[in-house]
């Protein structure tokens, strides 16, 4: 497809982000689409001092780049979609979700082992409350301290004795080529990913016919209903992705079905549910799924970690 105009491709400075813009751009370039990258600094990246929830509740990797899609500075932004709030934002639209890579979460330890080989009180790095909360579940004797920074620096401190172990998304760790550092994958029963984990968000201007045109080669219809249907869930619990809750959405033959979960920040209590619907009702089945876990108290779970959290 031709194009007369470049898009402008808005992507922060890390090397997953990077990755994942200069992978996007070769995808449209193959289509004969130009595209120009535009470096953009957010306010997660500026800030890595303390846990991520004390700079912000959602939003602190995306918001200024969704501001230089409002304001024309950029045509296009490639969003790590856990990272991306699930209020719709005015005016921009999410037009397309690639295949989705792994949604599994990675420990690596600094020594060979598995989390159940970890010894007693063992030091784990993790920003995530919803990691936390669902290692503490498993292993209440594991202490999880607050880790901030991109994949290098945080395998460097695991490196330097910071810590025994640190937790991160498998997709990413592909990605960077360092596949080889994980130790164990962990398996749904014991660590449900984020919502939106291993998928791609691409967010431009809902006005901007062009960009959005040249954006649908690249929409994966399976992976684009699952994290639907795990976003309505999330919105619905009024959780953001901060919140300890996690979801899991996918295709299985001709249902769509999706697992939510809540833990407490303490791990010690866990709530689940799994219902699946037609592909085309992602958003009745994240509403009911969501329904379910209110129903066995995610309410007062979500609220009472969020208080311990901050």
């Amino acid at each position: 497809m031709a194009r007369s105009t470049r898009i402008r491709l808005g992507t922060r400075a890390s090397k997953l982000a990077r990755w994942q813009a200069d992978w996007v751009a070769a995808r449209l370039e193959e289509l004969g689409v130009a595209v120009e990258l535009v470096p953009i600094t957010t306010r997660g990246d500026r800030d890595q001092r303390g846990p991520i929830g004390t700079i912000g509740t959602q939003g602190v990797f995306t918001k200024e780049i969704q501001r230089a899609l409002l304001d024309g500075r950029i045509d296009l932004a490639v969003h790590s979609l856990k990272d991306l709030p699930t209020e719709p934002v005015e005016g921009l639209c999410l037009a397309a979700v690639p295949e989705r890579d792994s949604v599994r979460d990675a420990l690596v330890c600094r020594e060979p082992g598995s989390l159940e080989e970890l010894r007693p009180g063992a030091v784990i790095g993790s920003g995530s409350l919803r990691r936390r909360a669902q290692l503490l579940h498993r292993r209440a004797d594991l202490q999880i301290d607050d880790i901030r920074g991109n994949v290098d620096t945080r395998l460097k401190r695991l490196a330097d004795g910071a810590f025994d172990a640190i937790v991160l998304a498998e997709a990413g760790l592909k990605r960077l080529g360092l596949a080889s550092r994980i130790t164990q994958i962990l398996p749904p029963e014991i660590m449900l990913s984020a919502v939106g984990q291993g998928a791609l968000g691409l967010e431009t201007r809902a006005e901007d016919l062009a960009t959005r045109s040249a954006l649908e080669p690249l929409d994966h219809p399976a992976s684009h209903t699952a994290v639907l249907a795990e976003r309505t869930m999330l919105a619905a619990l009024c959780g953001g992705c901060l919140a300890p809750i996690a979801g899991w959405g996918r295709v299985e033959g001709a249902k769509l079905v999706l697992t939510g979960r809540v833990v407490g920040g303490d791990g010690k209590c866990r709530i689940e549910a799994t219902e699946s619907d037609r592909l085309t009702d992602a958003a009745r089945l994240g509403r009911r799924v969501a329904d379910q876990l209110l129903d066995q108290g995610a309410g007062d779970l979500i609220a009472a970690a969020r208080g311990a959290w901050g």
